[in-house]
């Protein structure tokens, strides 16, 4: 097991502490989730990345993010991780080049022959392995490691014990999900999507056929008459009760998964995940791992959750047969601009609905979470309104503890 504290002045102290990994789908996101305790944020350039559909870097994007990145000694990853076709082979040396140009730490790569290239160009950036490969063994680990790869991203599918087996016996960086949807197939190796929509899984088109809505025959029977229609879909995985356990294995990176996900939804995760590793590195021997963490977790918009492959356990429990939607407790309606401290006014951008009369919670990567009452919302006219109802409005309302800008407010409901 790799060492990750030692006693200084007769105190366990955590000495390795991982890496959080947090994605984004475009700037604005990857600012919130490095404000909010990234310390790296993985994103998908124009060319070369899955999750097509997302709001994929440019090269001036990826410039202006590495650039707020190190103000803040985070590390920006580039995902260039499709399976190559023979039409995809152009332009791949150009690009790796542009991104090593930009101060890019690490590209996240599943097709052996950019790992070649990028090895053999002898860029500055690292290379790691995409979990696309569903990397579940030490063998391949360390043939991934003879190749130079610099980090390994394992298949969603390892379980903590053999998570303990590979760490013990390998010296590379290991990176694992800890948070984030999860895949019918293995990490990734779907044709669902290619055959029913012709979306190529594996080239960025994934049109995710596994959540949609099956009726289910037997020799011309269909079995679920008159029941909802069976769907594949697995719950979303949260360890977020395990992270002292994966903390203290040695685990270097800890991954969360999301690129698509909302504003409100990164931040929201990727502060309760901070607060967590940062509270239980502290002091891990008088840690007490309190249902709070997971509560914050369940205010922004999950699925619902379960712990993946964790414990080896991948049953019908872990399944969403019939439940598509996703449920926040409470609901993303501000974002903070600026604090009037002289008149103890927080100005926000608002998001969605809220009026007179609602409660609405502020959280923050800087403080506790501070719940007001709404009692006067005045517009960008100097009129108070009773209802704050159209989005991205500029609004001010009374907050009596100063708040901090880029804090978000949600209305309890």
């Amino acid at each position: 097991m790799r060492n990750v504290s030692k006693i200084i002045n007769g105190k366990r102290i955590i000495i390795k502490k991982p890496e959080l990994l947090a994605p984004a789908g475009n700037l604005e996101k990857l600012k919130v989730a490095i404000r909010y305790g990234a310390d790296a944020v993985f994103v998908g350039g124009k060319e070369f990345s899955l999750r097509s559909s997302a709001s994929n870097f440019t090269l001036e994007d990826i410039k202006e993010a590495v650039s707020f990145a190190n103000k803040y000694n985070a590390a920006i990853h580039v995902t260039c991780n499709i399976i190559l076709h023979q039409d995809n082979l152009e332009g791949i040396k150009e690009y790796l080049a542009a991104l090593d140009d930009a101060g890019v730490r690490a590209i996240i790569v599943a097709d052996p022959y950019i790992m070649k290239i990028a090895k053999d160009m002898k860029l500055n950036l690292e290379v790691h392995v995409s979990t696309q490969l569903s990397t579940l063994n030490t063998k391949a680990i360390k043939f991934y490691q003879k190749q130079g790869m610099d980090r390994v991203v394992l298949g969603r599918e390892v379980c903590f014990d053999d998570l303990k087996n590979i760490l013990d016996k390998t010296d590379i960086d290991i990176e694992y999900f800890i948070h984030g949807a999860m895949c019918i197939h293995y990490s990734g190796r779907c044709m669902l999507s290619n055959y029913f929509s012709h979306r190529d899984a594996n080239r960025g088109g994934c049109s995710q056929s596994c959540r949609w809505y099956y009726d289910i025959f037997e020799n011309n029977q269909k079995l679920n008459e008159g029941q909802i229609p069976f769907s594949m879909s697995s719950k979303d995985m949260a360890l977020i009760n395990h992270i002292p356990e994966l903390i203290e294995i040695g685990v270097n990176s800890f991954k969360i998964e999301g690129r698509m996900k909302s504003l409100h939804y990164i931040a929201t995760v990727v502060s309760t995940y901070r607060k967590l590793i940062d509270d239980y590195c502290n002091d891990p021997d008088n840690f007490v791992l309190d249902d709070k963490y997971y509560q914050e977790l369940l205010k922004a918009a999950n699925r619902a959750l379960c712990t993946g492959f964790f414990d080896n356990q991948a049953d019908n429990s872990k399944q969403l047969y019939n439940q598509r939607d996703e449920h926040p407790t409470q609901e993303f309606c501000a974002r903070v601009i600026s604090y009037d401290k002289e008149n103890k006014l927080a100005v926000i951008e608002q998001r969605n609905y809220f009026k007179i009369g609602d409660k609405i919670e502020f959280f923050s990567p800087f403080h506790d979470n501070v719940l007001i009452l709404v009692t006067k919302i005045i517009n960008e006219d100097n009129i108070e309104v009773e209802v704050a109802n159209h989005p991205m409005e500029i609004l001010r309302i009374p907050v009596s503890i100063e708040l901090e800008k880029d804090d978000m407010g949600r209305r309890v409901i």
